[in-house]
């Protein structure tokens, strides 16, 4: 079985070598230097897609929560992953980016403490408060606000998954046992502080710069927006 450490040091510490071999495996943008120039944050908009979805989450201290709790009160980037995935392209890309995003932000003085981010788990029966808390120390830097996620069981993850349309299938070998691993979408939502999501990044479009570049977007416009009744 492979081991949470083993993928969380394999997104942080070998990803260098990775793409000194990228003649052998074709890395996602995310993992390289941007190849075009934003626009500039605050020149373009990103009109809502729907509401973010509730559910029933338990965090990595071990505690229930509402999903929703999380929601309201600062910009959100919020990702599905799973700890075991081992699509250098899937969940370690979710992983590494947002690693990236948490340094931009608190670089950023217009972003600092204005953002949080939620790795939320699709595999309750892996990814339990404990595997998360350990596979979060790879990750989330102090006093960074970085949420990792889980849920109690999958009756109570498929509703959270179907609210946000996240598709993901559980693997089984010929004979009918399951292998530990699922194929997915990899899907990571930035969500503005009224619930509305205003982007969905997939493999092909998630980059650091890209995302903090729409988060300074949704500062700007909360910042000049006009106040009811003014």
């Amino acid at each position: 079985m492979i081991s949470v450490r083993y993928w969380a040091a394999l997104c942080v510490a070998l990803l260098p070598m990775l793409a000194a071999s990228a003649g052998e495996l074709v890395l996602a943008p995310g993992y390289g230097p941007l190849q075009y120039t934003p626009p500039v944050a605050g020149s373009y908009s990103l009109p809502p897609l729907g509401f973010a979805a509730d559910g029933q989450v338990i965090n990595d201290a071990g505690e229930p929560l509402q999903l929703n709790e999380l929601l309201g009160d600062k910009l959100v980037l919020l990702g599905f992953i799973y700890t075991r995935c081992s699509d250098i392209n899937g969940c370690p890309l979710a992983s590494y980016v947002m690693k990236k995003v948490q340094n931009g932000v608190a670089r950023d003085d217009t972003l600092n403490s204005q953002v949080r981010l939620i790795s939320l788990s699709f595999d309750p029966e892996s990814d339990t408060p404990d595997a998360l808390r350990d596979y979060a120390r790879h990750f989330r830097r102090q006093g960074s606000d970085w949420q990792f996620l889980t849920t109690a069981s999958e009756a109570t993850l498929q509703p959270i998954l179907e609210g946000y349309g996240q598709v993901r299938q559980k693997n089984y070998d010929e004979n009918g046992d399951y292998t530990g691993s699922m194929s997915h979408i990899l899907r990571v939502f930035l969500i503005d502080r009224q619930g509305r999501i205003r982007n969905i990044y997939s493999t092909g479009f998630l980059h650091a710069d890209t995302v903090i570049s729409d988060l300074r977007t949704l500062q700007i416009e909360a910042e000049t927006k006009p106040v009811p009744g003014d």
